[in-house]
């Protein structure tokens, strides 16, 4: 008789039919299960094997694929083939939150995590970056130690404002960045009306060898970048719909109503970099579009929606050592670091050879040493050795650009970056609060940070957090205090503390006079 069926067979792993969807192998109806049930015991197996460890930061998050395409012509700046005027790239993108664990809720305060992966047909190009253009800290040994911070405590498991303001405290760097997150920014409405940035600066080469720094700006097409949730709304959505970030994207493309984002260069030529006023690689600093105005390169439109959130999500693997010809890296200390740590997260998390799961496999050809591990799927053709003489793969030797080099001389030292003119940790911040937030943004900053602080913060962590408010800017900082001391219903237990004039003195300067910049209302 013909099968009849509407639907495929279901099948084993191996490809073979399966007799019951529903009933184990038994000795008899009410007998033992018996050991013999391979379906059963695949099914059971695979269940108990199937979820690989989440990320360690930017656990919680979700994407989408489309194309990016070259609007404007860049060749002056980079010879790179997908920046080609007219070009257009199949890309994939990851939103996430950073500190919250795979299961946390998508409207937690946190910073969003930005990457976009680029399948270029010289291989794949991963620009991994954040909704905000800074970041808390500007030296990698102190990563680990931050996100440890905004994770959660060893003795009870929960996350804990005190050890977090404990670290920001501690960490004035982070001051540009926590005016960030207790800003709008801090819970962007969804990911779609939300901007994204390379943060750090990345160096670029032309044809004719000529290189230059450069800062990436993913500007949103569906807004100003600046659609927030309150933190009432944010915590409402996190009892109503924890993964309303994820389902809002999804549902937008499955409608048909995909997002772009509008991506701008600021270029900064070679030689600027030796003497601008700031650092130009310091992760927690911008620069200020007076000095380099942004410049239009292309439109992200994101069309297609995963079928498999598993394969093409959770074992999306992004990295900054991901760079091809024409895109290099640059002294920026925390992405140096970065070049190594992600790809090594990969290895750890989803196996040694990462590369060969389809969602990151370029689509470039790949003639690789690489040998053997497991989940090994591409085969090793001999000879597996280099150099040899049997008409193996060689590397392009002098053809090969001089991307992420650059000249660098002197002793082995642990020390901080040499500062600049205009280098300190407060003055970009105070900036913010006072040059880019209006009356009623900063109102709303006032208020995110004093909840924040009120909630479990020790006093001693609060008398540094009204110092480093303070640092920031006087005004604001007596303003937190007032509303904090108002919250918590208490004075300061630390005689002669309270003060803005006792703060001062322990304090000391700061360093902070140098002459405030202007900078653009969407950074």
């Amino acid at each position: 008789m013909a099968d009849k069926r509407s639907t495929p067979v279901t099948t084993t792993d191996a490809g073979i039919p399966v007799h019951s969807e529903e009933h184990s192998l038994t000795v008899g109806p009410d007998g033992p299960i018996v050991l013999n049930d391979h379906y059963l015991i695949e099914q059971m197996a695979n269940f108990n094997r199937e979820r690989i460890p989440e990320r360690q930061p930017h656990a919680k998050g979700s994407g989408a694929f489309g194309y990016f395409k070259v609007t404007q012509d860049v060749t002056k700046y980079t010879k790179a083939k997908v920046f080609q005027p007219g070009t257009r790239t199949y890309i994939a993108a990851r939103f996430s939150t950073v500190a919250g664990e795979r299961g946390s809720p998508d409207t937690w305060r946190d910073p969003r995590g930005f990457s976009v992966k680029f399948y270029t047909e010289e291989g794949n190009f991963d620009m991994v970056g954040n909704n905000t253009p800074i970041f808390f800290i500007r030296d990698p040994i102190k990563f680990q130690q931050f996100i440890r911070s905004q994770k959660r405590r060893a003795d009870n498991g929960l996350r804990d404002h005190d050890m977090q303001w404990d670290f920001w405290t501690l960490s004035p760097e982070s001051a540009h960045q926590v005016t960030y997150l207790m800003g709008d920014r801090g819970v962007p409405k969804n990911w779609r009306e939300m901007n994204g940035y390379s943060s750090h600066t990345y160096m670029l080469i032309n044809e004719a060898g000529e290189k230059f720094w450069v800062k990436f700006h993913f500007h949103t097409d569906q807004g100003d970048g600046n659609a927030y949730l309150s933190q009432d709304e944010a915590d409402k959505m996190a009892g109503q719909d924890g993964d309303y970030h994820r389902r809002d994207l999804f549902d937008h493309i499955a409608k048909g109503e995909a997002p772009s984002w509008t991506l701008k260069w600021q270029i900064m030529p070679y030689e600027d970099a030796k003497t601008y006023r700031y650092n130009p690689f310091d992760l927690t600093k911008v620069w200020p579009h007076e000095d380099y105005p942004l410049i239009e390169v292309g439109k992200m439109v994101l069309d297609k929606n995963p079928v498999d959130w598993d394969a093409q999500i959770e074992q999306l693997a992004f990295e900054p050592n991901n760079m091809v010809p024409g895109i290099g890296l640059s002294p920026d200390k925390m992405l140096l670091a970065r070049g190594f740590s992600y790809a090594d997260a990969h290895r750890a998390r989803l196996g040694v050879n990462y590369k060969q799961i389809p969602v990151n496999r370029p689509q470039s050809e790949v003639h690789s040493y690489s040998r053997a591990g497991d989940m090994r799927i591409d085969l090793a053709t001999d000879p597996v050795y280099a150099p040899n003489s049997y008409g193996g793969p060689s590397a392009l030797g002098d053809q090969a650009d001089n991307a992420g080099e650059w000249f660098a001389d002197g002793d082995m030292v642990r020390q901080a970056y040499t500062l600049r003119e205009c280098d300190d940790d407060w003055s970009q911040a105070r900036m913010l609060v006072n040059d880019v937030m209006d009356d009623a943004q900063r109102d709303r900053f006032v208020g995110n940070v004093a909840g924040h602080l009120a909630d479990g913060v020790s006093e001693k962590v609060l008398v540094r957090a009204f110092k480093y408010w303070r640092n920031v800017d006087e005004k604001i900082g007596d303003r937190i205090e007032k509303k904090v001391r108002d919250m918590i219903g208490g004075k300061s237990t630390t005689p002669g503390m309270g003060s803005a004039e006792s703060i001062k003195k322990a304090m000391g300067s700061d360093g902070a006079d140098a002459k405030q910049q202007h900078m653009e209302p969407a950074e």
